[in-house]
């Protein structure tokens, strides 16, 4: 399903350099903006929140520049909005809303991003439970035009539903049987080639320089 969750591309970053906030900051200044801007999207993209991200950066971003942090805040607003085609709160409130709308089509698929998260840790690197969580919720939240967080719970919720077990205790279980072992090996071989390491070096210095 097409959603309208989406942000315009970055092909506004001209309009928003020729902006009234975009044209009187340096190049480098209107870098670190646009980058900021990035940070927070993506904070609204994962948690549907963004004030604490935003306060936080814009007083980083002005503590090195001639204006204060309420300048800088209002920078980023807007070169977000600019770049975007919406205001913060407007990004965050479509993504609320869409989560809203979901019907069975987006359970059911919710359900089978949950039983993804198992095929990630059996049949990837070394991959933990975490990371195939995290995975799987944002291939589905973009899918579906909500939140990492609501993504993660619709997961939760569904695989509950129909496996009559915890997400969690699933994956956990397949973390310690797939991924633990994989890391364990890793560990031991690391120490193997350290130990093969210190004994060439303990050799070189036991019977010094070879000769001509």
């Amino acid at each position: 399903m097409t959603t309208d969750t989406k942000p315009k591309q970055d092909g506004s970053l001209a309009t928003a350099r020729e902006s009234f906030s975009g044209r009187l900051l340096t190049g480098a200044q209107f870098e670190e903006a646009i980058a900021i801007t990035r940070i927070v999207e993506r904070e609204i993209q994962k948690s549907g929140a963004f004030k604490d991200k935003l306060s936080d950066y814009a007083h980083a971003f002005a503590r090195s520049e001639k204006f204060d942090a309420m300048k800088a805040e209002t920078i980023v607003r807007d070169l977000f909005k600019e770049r975007t085609g919406r205001s913060m709160n407007q990004l965050r409130e479509a993504l609320i809303e869409r989560e809203k709308t979901l019907g069975d089509a987006e359970r059911q698929r919710a359900y089978e991003k949950a039983c993804a998260v198992g095929d990630m840790i059996e049949t990837g690197r070394k991959i933990s439970f975490a990371r195939a969580y995290s995975a799987q919720a944002e291939d589905l939240a973009g899918a579906l035009g909500i939140t990492d967080v609501a993504a993660k719970s619709l997961m939760k919720d569904e695989f509950k539903a129909v496996e009559k077990t915890e997400l969690y205790d699933w994956g956990k279980d397949l973390e310690e049987r797939f991924y633990r072992p994989q890391i364990e090996a890793e560990a031991r071989e690391r120490e193997a080639t350290q130990a093969r390491a210190a004994t060439r070096t303990s050799l070189r210095t036991r019977t010094g320089p070879s000769g001509p």
